[in-house]
């Protein structure tokens, strides 16, 4: 491990706990790592606002990868951002809103956007949205947006996102699940390994030099991306084919724990 020099994890059912809370120390320890000349990463389906409100303690240390690869961020400089088409989320609003199932997120770059009759859901969304503007109709609004997102409160996003979403847009648009309760729509190409591609390049390392944490869909595509690829034990069982290690599970804090290994063995170098 001592070769590592980036080290990206998704935050929901990983890093943090089911209560949504950070292991003991990891701050601590993500700073230990960048004096050890590792960088590390935040990959979520978060938007960055709500990110960089939550890592106000390693501000300038921590990088992110926010809304699932639609904005990247190094070290307190956002480095690459991928906008979906006008048109593009005229359409998604309209076919969100003809179904009788899910809560459409147009999820701008400053803030998010729902229509006020979803406003009962806010103790949720708040958590995921820090920045939330109600609006009467998504329809008026215009904005830069790098993501689209529908949110399932019955935890049924799978089964929408197969019987309504991919048939719909999955030659127009990459449509991923972000756990059971969302369905996250950005432009092709865009995904938590497209942003580990570009951190590769931007930082001209290899993928022997990386390594991801993940549980479930929406980490795919970041788990190919590297050599150290690890899914807590907690992961979608569908998940362990993309992965080459397994960790404890986000409860155990599996992740602080391989942090630990990677430390030791930088150490000892």
């Amino acid at each position: 491990m001592k070769e590592i020099r980036l080290i990206a994890a998704d935050m929901d059912h990983t890093l943090l706990t089911e209560a949504g809370e950070f292991p003991p120390g990891f701050f601590d320890t993500v700073l230990k790592l960048n004096q050890l000349g590792v960088d590390f990463v935040i990959a979520s389906g978060r938007p960055l606002y709500t990110l960089e409100s939550l890592f106000t303690k390693v501000q300038g240390v921590i990088s992110y990868i926010a809304d699932n690869g639609g904005v990247i961020q190094y070290k307190g400089k956002r480095i690459f951002s991928n906008l979906l088409e006008k048109t593009a989320i005229k359409d998604l609003i309209r076919f969100s809103k003809s179904l009788s199932q899910g809560i459409p997120v147009l999820c701008g770059l400053q803030c998010a956007y729902i229509e006020a009759k979803h406003r009962i859901h806010d103790p949720l969304l708040s958590t995921f949205y820090t920045k939330i503007t109600y609006v009467d109709d998504l329809l008026t609004i215009d904005c830069d947006a790098d993501k689209f997102t529908i949110y399932y409160p019955d935890k049924n996003a799978k089964e929408q996102c197969e019987v309504h979403y991919l048939p719909r847009f999955h030659n127009q648009f990459a449509v991923t699940l972000g756990d059971v309760i969302w369905i996250d729509i950005t432009n092709p190409g865009v995904n938590k390994g497209q942003a580990m591609d570009f951190l590769k390049k931007s930082l001209n390392i290899t993928r022997a030099n990386m390594m991801a944490f993940g549980d479930t869909f929406n980490d795919k595509e970041m788990l190919e991306a590297v050599d150290y690829s690890y899914l807590v034990a907690n992961a979608t069982p569908e998940m362990f084919a993309y992965a080459r290690y397994k960790c404890p599970s986000n409860e155990e804090y599996g992740v602080m724990q391989i942090l630990d290994q990677v430390i030791a063995a930088k150490t000892r170098l």
